[in-house]
């Protein structure tokens, strides 16, 4: 068994204003992030499938070209490969769970 304080993972800022502390498991990458009101994710898309979980604050999302605000308790599940976006209307806090594995969040 595996035992983490997320206070005691370092935080990496991944693009201005985002900041993450990562778990991984053999099959699934948990993202803990802290995100600064105004912040901004471009459009992208990846081949793990992604579940959104806004803990949080409000978050803009953009799924497919599909646009939605998020408050404190929305979920959203991406499909892999799916084009989407993201940008904070106020400080937020996300945990974003993936799989397979992000190697490039290690």
């Amino acid at each position: 068994m595996e035992s983490y304080k997320l206070q005691q993972i370092e935080s990496k800022e991944m693009v201005p204003g985002f900041h993450a502390r990562f778990v991984h498991s053999p099959a699934m990458t948990f993202a803990y992030w802290d995100i600064e009101a105004g912040s901004s994710l471009p459009d992208h898309s990846h081949e793990h499938e992604q579940v959104l979980n806004l803990l949080e604050g409000r978050f803009e999302v953009t799924v497919d070209g599909e646009k939605q605000v998020l408050e404190p308790g929305s979920v959203v599940v991406l499909p892999s490969n799916i084009p989407h976006s993201g940008k904070a209307i106020t400080d937020c806090r996300i945990l974003d769970v993936f799989h397979p594995v992000r190697e490039d969040y290690r």
